[in-house]
């Protein structure tokens, strides 16, 4: 148990809520059992409530209520009182402080280390006054709940040690993140052809309780995503539909259902830093164009291979995404991309051109402004460059990122080739960062693994109406992090034809980061393996003919050598190609 689902309809206010629960039996009897397992210093105080040495079930082995009478007692009474009161048959303890001690603060940290959230039923509402009214109802429950755990725990460490606290911390201790869920009344034309999936209950609000980090079991996806034309809908199957959130929210303009179970919601807590969620309006009158299953079970998988991830395609064209529940799987990659190779085999079947790449608006001091499109694979150097850029003050007024990590294209009637967003927010390395960024956002971030290679951090950089306006661009770039650029060479060159864009572009080649599995000089068709590659003869149709039309119509189609996956260049790679890519704007704009 790493997920702990509080009840967010309750006002907590008596320590027996808390003490009486399920949920702290169960941090007891998992104390116990690391004990167990590790021969830890706790192993002879638990002795002491053993009731029997013939079976495995910790909680007939240990008397587990007597521990939590125990910790009634504390809660109220010192423990020499404890000790001393007739009315108590507890082992004596006043010679045990130092262990009890240990063992309340195991307990408190059992706790804090849980994946903790709040979720609350209370029915959705258009009003905007009404929704922050039901929001700050479930702040306060859970304000309630931080300060009944926080008093609880030192109040028995009070009643405990002989030491006075000098140092009060404000740990957080409450839900890091609340749900509010409902059931919208969904029409039956906008159903898909799963029942149980609207037994469910539908999010439509997140609240977070800063700092938000999660610890997850895993730190980078591999592997693509595999197609298979065929239906598999209603042949889904879960063995408690409870366990399950649902998270409807708006890829650019598409409707995706995100299914989570609950093991996995540190995961879907992701989604409100980075998707716009859908209204119930929307819900209930539109059939969305995907679903995905977060963590469905092993029977539901036609080979093992499949688990890492799978999507299918319903003869409705609705796209149903499948990963299985697995500790490899633990990773907001594993949530993020495959949202967006949903999205992206929608365009591709609308003839339209996904981008594996960021947009930037870059703003002159004198007032003069382009549109700056960078493709390339995770690692590619898109970020580094235009932090880099934002970062030539004296020269650059602002660098607006209108798309971080996918997006499309489309040709407008005129011939103008726009760009659409997919995301309201970024996950991003948290090396990749500007330092200090990441923790001056702290407020609004959620951290994933800080403490590892490859920690990562999710950050709401935008608003949904502006990602989903066409921009027109101006500039379209490959970015190119592995050639080393030599005396007199310039980082930045542009092609006079599509046939030799295309060339480079669609070699997708990079040196990985260590960002996914990969190692080493790699190649990924037009640098997107989500989407691009598995519908790759539709789409290299596709990229042909926008390649042809952006030379046609005036974009600037060129190759940025960033030099970031070169040992040595890390730093000063990206800062060159932004020096170089803002001394052309200078020169080229009007």
């Amino acid at each position: 148990m790493r997920s702990v689902m509080i009840d967010g309809s309750i006002s907590y206010n008596s320590n027996s809520q808390i003490l009486n629960s399920e949920y702290f039996k169960e941090i007891i009897c998992e104390l116990i059992l690391d004990s167990e397992e590790k021969r830890t210093s706790l192993l002879p105080f638990f002795e002491k409530f053993k009731k029997s040495n013939d079976v495995v079930d910790v909680r007939k082995k240990y008397d587990i209520d007597a521990l939590i009478q125990l910790m009634i007692a504390l809660s109220v009474n010192s423990v020499e009182h404890v000790d001393a009161s007739p009315y108590y048959g507890f082992p004596k303890m006043s010679n045990r402080k130092e262990t009890l001690i240990i063992f309340i603060e195991s307990i408190f940290n059992i706790w804090r280390n849980k994946h903790r959230f709040m979720i609350k039923n209370d029915t959705f509402t258009q009003t905007s006054y009404n929704r922050i009214n039901k929001q700050m109802m479930l702040v306060k429950n859970n304000s309630d709940l931080k300060s009944l755990v926080l008093s609880l725990y030192r109040q028995i460490l009070v009643n405990i040690s002989d030491t006075k606290l000098k140092v009060l911390r404000q740990l957080p201790s409450g839900a890091q993140v609340g749900f509010l869920i409902d059931h919208p009344n969904i029409k039956d034309e906008a159903k898909l052809n799963c029942e149980w999936i609207y037994d469910t209950k539908f999010v439509w609000s997140t609240v977070f309780e800063p700092p938000v980090i999660f610890y997850t079991r895993s730190n980078k996806r591999r592997g693509l995503f595999k197609v298979k034309d065929k239906p598999i809908l209603n042949n889904i199957k879960v063995e408690n539909p409870e366990d399950w959130l649902m998270f409807p929210i708006h890829v650019n303009s598409k409707l995706i259902y995100i299914l989570v179970y609950k093991e996995y919601l540190s995961l879907a807590a992701g989604l409100g830093n980075l998707f716009e969620f859908a209204s119930f309006n929307i819900v209930e009158n539109t059939k969305p164009d995907g679903i995905y299953f977060f963590g469905v079970s092993k029977e539901n998988f036609e080979s093992e291979e499949d688990y890492n991830g799978i999507i299918y395609k319903e003869k409705d064209g609705t796209y149903v995404g499948m990963v299985g529940d697995d500790p490899s799987i633990d990773y907001f990659g594993y949530m993020k991309k495959m949202i967006l190779t949903i999205h992206n085999l929608t365009v591709i079947d609308e003839s339209r051109l996904p981008i594996h790449g960021a947009l930037a608006q870059i703003k002159l001091m004198d007032g003069r402004s382009a549109n700056v499109m960078i493709m390339g694979d995770s690692g590619a150097g898109k970020s580094e460059t235009l932090d880099a850029l934002n970062r030539l003050k004296k020269q650059v007024s602002e660098v607006n990122i209108l798309i971080d990590d996918m997006g499309s294209l489309d040709i407008l009637a005129d011939g103008t080739v726009v760009a659409y967003g997919t995301e309201t927010g970024a996950f991003v390395r948290l090396d990749d960062l500007q330092p200090g960024y990441a923790y001056s956002a702290m407020d609004r971030s959620i951290f994933m693994n800080p403490n590892e290679v490859n920690a990562r951090v999710i950050v709401p950089y935008s608003n949904y109406d502006e990602i989903i306006k066409p921009t027109k661009v101006d500039y379209f770039l490959y970015a190119n992090n592995y050639v080393e650029i030599k005396e007199n060479e310039k980082p930045l060159h542009f092609f006079d034809n599509a046939e030799e864009a295309y060339e480079i572009f669609s070699k997708g080649a990079r040196m990985a980061k260590g960002t996914t599995a990969e190692k080493g000089l790699t190649y990924s068709y037009f640098a997107n393996p989500f989407g691009a590659i598995q519908r790759k003869e539709k789409h290299e149709k596709i990229a042909k003919h926008y390649m042809s039309q952006m030379i046609k119509n005036g974009v600037k189609v060129g190759e940025l050598r960033t030099q970031l996956g070169i040992n040595g260049f890390e730093e000063e790679g990206p800062i060159i190609a932004a020096k170089n890519l803002l001394s052309l704007l200078t020169e080229e704009l009007e």
